[in-house]
């Protein structure tokens, strides 16, 4: 996903004691690329697949059991445990990314 500054300035001032997964958004993207966040799209809860843009925080919503993330795909609301995965990544070049 790409980020609008926006976007990365709401997932920046979250609190990390608000977070049922704490974690930095700044642990969840390449420093320099911070528009650009790279996630895993299946639903920590049952494996489902969130829609993007969606939910409360407008990051990704499951509509199967209600988790919602928000704009860093930290888990914030619902029954999912963890926040969507980020995989191992590289850019390679201006308009390449490598996932895996």
């Amino acid at each position: 996903k790409r980020r609008s500054s926006q976007e990365i300035k709401e997932a920046q001032d979250v609190e990390l004691s608000e977070l049922k997964d704490p974690q930095k958004d700044s642990d969840r993207v390449k420093k320099g690329k911070e528009e650009w966040l790279i996630t895993i799209g299946i639903c920590t809860h049952l494996g489902c697949v969130p829609i993007g843009g969606a939910g409360e925080y407008k990051g990704w919503f499951c509509p199967c059991h209600g988790s919602v993330y928000d704009t860093s795909a930290r888990i914030r609301k619902g029954p999912a445990p963890k926040n969507l995965a980020v995989p191992p990544y590289e850019f390679i070049s201006k308009n390449k990314i490598k996932i895996g």
